[in-house]
């Protein structure tokens, strides 16, 4: 039997879930919306959480055995009932598993999305030698924002945009109080964000440079300063990195950020 995932829920304290916080960190974010989707094991052992037209993310505590897995995940899929998910997202075996039991009941097919590398800084280090300095984003950098987001979406998603449909997205990261451009003399050279803060740790997303400003250092100055800024606040940073780009886990690991999970992200897609 299943109960609903409520916000600042009991397992999202206990033990089993702590140990694993960093990988799933997305669940607190998702769980701080009524709206959204929260289902629970009753001894707390499994957790999936989805907000609308987002991916499903699943959590199970590390010695759930093979079978007692098999169990968890059939019954979660009857709880869903017709609900359609778009895709889940969670520990490589385990979102693999969920994805084909969840395939078969629905007449659908999984295909591997992405693999993402899990990462936090319990010590940050600045970078030496880098021009320039980190500023918060003002309205007035909306339209470079907008610009960057375009090149974001291209290198993170493969999705081509123009910048006139980023300025919406824009401004809504500038007025979330998250977003930092790194400025290099007169030009505006690299962004990153403070997507979220949950109980333990600071979320950085959005991570991105220019192709003609990158291997200057910038981005790792900039996503450095950020972790120390969440270390004032008292919190450990974290963020995702895709295990295809192995430029960007290298700048991240060179500034502190240690590797400490691995999440997998399955999509449904109806048969061709």
């Amino acid at each position: 039997m299943l109960g609903k995932l409520m916000p600042r829920d009991e397992v999202l304290y206990g033990a089993d879930f702590i140990q694993d916080e960093v990988s799933y960190n997305l669940i607190h974010l998702i769980t701080e919306s009524p709206q959204n989707v929260g289902l629970k094991s009753l001894d707390g052992r499994m957790i999936l959480a989805q907000s609308p037209r987002g991916n499903a993310w699943l959590w199970l505590a590390r010695e759930v055995t093979d079978e007692e897995r098999q169990n968890l995940l059939q019954e979660l899929v009857r709880e869903l009932g017709e609900a359609a998910l778009p895709g889940v997202t969670g520990e490589p075996d385990v979102a693999e598993q969920f994805a084909r039991i969840y395939a078969d009941a629905h007449n659908v097919a999984c295909r591997h999305h992405m693999t993402m590398e899990c990462y936090h800084a319990p010590i940050v280090k600045r970078p030496l030698h880098v021009e320039g300095a980190i500023r918060l984003a003002a309205p007035e950098d909306t339209q470079q924002v907008a610009r960057f987001l375009v090149g974001f979406s291209e290198d993170a998603y493969g999705v081509r945009a123009n910048a006139a449909s980023q300025v919406v997205a824009a401004e809504r990261l500038i007025k979330q109080g998250g977003l930092y451009v790194w400025i290099a003399g007169d030009q505006t050279v690299s962004m990153a964000n403070i997507a979220h803060r949950s109980p333990r740790h600071g979320r950085i997303n959005a991570v991105y440079t220019p192709r003609n400003e990158r291997k200057k250092g910038y981005a790792s100055a900039l996503v450095a300063e950020l972790g120390l800024v969440l270390r004032q606040d008292g919190l450990v940073p974290m963020l995702y990195a895709d295990q295809a780009n192995p430029g960007s886990n290298r700048v991240y690991r060179k500034i502190g950020f240690n590797r400490c999970g691995t999440i997998r992200d399955f999509k449904f897609v109806n048969h061709e």
